[in-house]
């Protein structure tokens, strides 16, 4: 993507549809006068007067308790320095996006206009009663010292500068890590620290009170080592002064065990790695470019533990793995403060953490067979779903133990229970998606490229790594079209029409007529079925000139759906197809089947269908557990339409005990795992948290999706297509770019699914 390009789809986004990155959202029911009434005037006096009696009520009627301020002056965000308030309030937004996704609190971000410490100090000192925790953010250091001892001796809640904390904590995590892994003790080895800002002098502390040892550390400024003897020091700089006669990073590097980087790009070159001790450890975390490059370090020595701040190399150091979670164990004890206990406990929670068997969900995200616990796996992964139910307990039984805590947890297991439950509030499968895609992606035909929608989807597919992207369609047009997205790339265009294409379309008749001929085919018309993009799109999958495909923009449904079953058909042992959609719901990723193809399925075609979906949903590193739907439970209806879903049940509890389905059951008792277990505590699904339904026909499945989708604004994925021998995927009617986009990952991942089916085949034969 050009910068330029870059820069207006950075623009649009945050200007559209709305300005801005979040917002404020009723928790309460105010849709009659008798709920105003409550909300507001005469009722919301109640819980005033009981808050005024006794000031920690807040906690109990209002939202303080779950509520963090980013609070920042803009005088040091990353990358961009001193840029003032105003243009800080971008990031400080995109901070409080992310405190919610990852662990569900919410934010106020909060841009102060002044650069005088004692104004920021007293500013933050008046709006506290308002929050639960306070989050400093990118304030430029010294400054930043200062403010946040200020503001945990002075206030009575959690505070953190995360720019110098996070980044501690996570680094701090890796080297344990590493150490263990290379044999050494904190204690004895050598560390260089190139940077001495307020991540680089908190990293270091930090070390320190894992066991470094003072007189081990060497750290680096803009000026070169800084020396005991150099004068004009901050009482910083001072406290990590080496009495050593070396002056640069060439000398600093050798024999040194430990690197880490907080400054610039491309500083370290492969000679200095060279001098470094054996099995060094190299945290080369400047962002975007590292102080060097990742395969280059690599590749110079084979014995190095390296980290980086980048998310396309292993071992990320990324700030999103600690602060939404402290936060989070923070407020649910209602801590006083954030301490250095707290801090430890969470390097040592993450720390464990990579040490212990990763979920499957994990591996299929980041395409791995297994992570364990290596040189390339030092650290958790930022989309491992148990880092809310791990990191947050640790720091709040440190808070307990420390004396910080007004509201200790008694019952751990509902606590971590509670904190699964808040990741049912993200939308965490997309981004799995499409981070799996990327990791082997392949060529996708978009059928219709001369739309302006799908280009754009196959432009940001393409950019972001996701997919190769093919374009059928009017060439002109297509053209014309990547001009006003300023999409330059060179990719493959193809009109199936035009006469440059004759050659490959007469291949490509002459084949689809040898295996039609005996169905009605003729040549001729073989040649004219040719010239439509289905066709011929279709035939590119089949003989390997394609991997994927996507269809359906423009056309109707059934219409796409022909050719397919026509040209490729069914997977070996599929017996029909159909399709399911997953929809991003409050309670978490529901899958919904079959959305689109069989309009009244038997009995038989249930349990094919529900087989499939299962596949689908362990695909997404899920365990399904199914509810087949129906407006009666459990046989409290005679009529064909239950009873159908009913003898499918039968069958699947026979012949696949292993599967967790259940059913007939009404819509409300399979999501309402209460009301199932009271009412039918027999239910293989009673007490278990339902995440795929199966419906009794077309009709109930479809606008049910639908429902979701336009009611709830819930985003889909899907539908995706089951069933067929070729990874072949038909959007609906208009599908927004974000659904082509969506589609297109799901097409690269089950193209990556069927290969890997092949390959296995091909050694078993």
């Amino acid at each position: 993507m050009s910068k330029q390009s870059r820069r207006r789809e950075a623009l649009v986004y945050h200007a559209k549809p709305t300005p801005g990155k979040i917002k404020v959202v009723p928790t309460k029911k105010y849709a009659t006068q008798r709920d105003l009434a409550l909300a507001y005037s005469p009722g919301v006096a109640e819980p005033c007067l009981e808050i005024e009696k006794d000031v920690n009520n807040v906690y109990k009627y209002t939202a303080k308790g779950n509520l963090v301020a980013v609070i920042t002056n803009g005088t040091a965000v990353l990358g961009l320095g001193n840029i003032g308030p105003e243009a800080s309030k971008p990031v400080m937004e995109g901070k409080g996006l992310l405190f919610k996704i990852f662990a569900d609190i919410d934010v106020f971000d909060i841009e102060v206009d002044t650069e005088n410490v004692e104004e920021f100090i007293q500013t933050v000192k008046m709006i506290a009663p308002t929050f639960g925790g306070i989050n400093l953010e990118d304030i430029k250091a010294p400054e930043a010292f200062e403010i946040e001892r200020r503001l945990k001796e002075e206030l009575d809640i959690p505070v953190m500068h995360d720019d110098q904390h996070g980044t501690a904590i996570i680094s701090a995590a890796a080297l344990l890590n590493a150490l263990e892994l290379s044999g050494k003790k904190i204690e004895d080895v050598k560390i260089v620290v190139s940077g001495a800002g307020a991540a680089a002098i908190s990293c270091t502390r930090l070390y320190l009170a894992f066991g470094a040892k003072r007189e081990n550390v060497v750290m680096l400024d803009s000026k070169g080592v800084i020396r005991d003897d150099r004068d004009n020091l901050t009482s910083q700089k001072a406290e990590f002064a080496t009495h050593r006669k070396i002056d640069t990073l060439d000398e600093a590097m050798i024999d040194a065990d430990v690197f880490v980087g907080l400054s610039t790009s491309d500083i370290v070159t492969p000679a200095m790695l060279l001098v470094m001790a054996k099995n060094p450890i190299v945290f080369a975390m400047a962002n975007p470019d590292p102080e060097i490059g990742y395969d280059l370090a690599i590749a110079t020595r084979k014995d190095i533990i390296m980290a980086t701040g980048r998310s396309d190399h292993p071992n990320q150091v990324n700030n999103v793995l600690g602060f939404p979670f402290i936060f989070r164990g923070a407020l649910d004890v209602r801590a006083t403060k954030i301490n250095e206990a707290m801090k430890m406990a969470a390097v040592k929670a993450l720390a464990d953490l990579a040490k212990e068997s990763v979920p499957e969900q994990v591996n299929i995200a980041y395409g791995e067979t297994r992570l364990t616990f290596s040189k390339e796996y030092i650290i958790p992964k930022p989309f491992d779903p148990r880092l809310i139910a791990t990191v947050p307990p640790a720091v709040a039984k440190a808070a307990m133990e420390s004396g910080v805590a007004k509201e200790p947890i008694e019952d751990w297991k509902k606590y971590e229970e509670q904190l699964l439950d808040r990741l049912g509030n993200d939308n965490k499968i997309v981004r799995l998606l499409l981070n799996r895609s990327k990791l082997d992606p392949k060529r996708v035909v978009f059928t219709e490229a001369d739309s302006l929608d799908v280009l754009k989807a196959a432009q940001i597919v393409y950019e972001e790594g996701v997919a190769i992207p093919i374009l059928l369609g009017r060439k002109e047009e297509i053209e014309r079209l990547k001009e006003e997205l300023e999409f330059d790339a060179d990719v493959l265009i193809i009109d199936p029409k035009s006469d440059e294409q004759l050659e490959q379309k007469n291949k490509y008749a002459k084949i689809y007529w040898e295996q039609r001929r005996r169905k009605g085919v003729t040549l001729l018309l073989a040649e004219k079925l040719m010239r439509e993009r289905n066709y011929y799109a279709a035939m590119m999958v089949n003989e390997g000139d394609a991997d994927a495909l996507i269809s359906g923009y423009s056309r109707s449904y059934p219409s796409v759906v022909k050719p397919m079953l026509e040209l490729i058909g069914l997977a070996p042992g599929s017996t029909r197809i159909a399709t399911t959609n997953v929809m991003m719901t409050q309670r978490g990723p529901m899958f919904l089947s079959d959305t689109s193809i069989n309009i009244n399925p038997s009995a038989q075609d249930l349990t094919k269908i529900a087989q499939m979906t299962a596949k689908v949903v362990k695909m997404f590193g899920m365990e399904p557990i199914m509810a087949m739907t129906s407006y009666s439970n459990f046989g409290s209806s005679k009529d064909q339409t239950a009873t159908k879903v009913r003898e499918a049940v039968s069958y699947l509890h026979k012949r696949h005990p292993d599967l967790l389905v259940d059913g007939e059951l009404q819509t409300d008792f399979a999501l309402n795992s209460q009301m199932l277990t009271d009412s039918f505590p027999f239910s293989k699904l009673a007490g278990k948290k339902v995440n795929t339904l199966i419906f009794p026909n077309l009709e109930s499945a479809n606008i049910t999706y639908k429902l979701l989708k336009e009611l709830n604004n819930a985003e889909s994925v899907g539908p995706i297509m089951m069933g067929m021998r070729k990874p072949v995927h038909i959007l609906q009617l208009h599908a927004s770019v974000d659904e082509i986009v969506n589609m297109t990952a799901i097409a690269v991942i089950d193209a990556q699914q069927k290969e890997k089916w092949e390959k296995n085949l091909e050694n078993k034969n």
